[in-house]
């Protein structure tokens, strides 16, 4: 069985993972959905207030200390 200082390393590498992922991840669909206004047309502030949504929980993974 892994010790707590394991599993809390595991869970910290994971949160810092996902939290990039979606970094990456929103930052191209705010690209895309800015660089593209013209196709989308009304949908363009949904789909620029839900790559901002991903964007701050991305970051906030990043920057968040799991407890110890």
């Amino acid at each position: 069985m892994m010790s707590e200082e394991g599993d809390t390393f595991w869970v910290s590498l994971s949160e810092k993972f996902f939290g990039l992922l979606l970094t990456i991840v929103s930052a191209l669909l705010l690209y895309f959905t800015f660089s593209s206004t013209a196709a989308l047309g009304a949908f363009t502030a949904l789909f620029g207030f839900l790559g901002f949504i991903l964007l701050a929980i991305g970051l906030f993974l990043l920057v968040v200390k799991p407890p110890e």
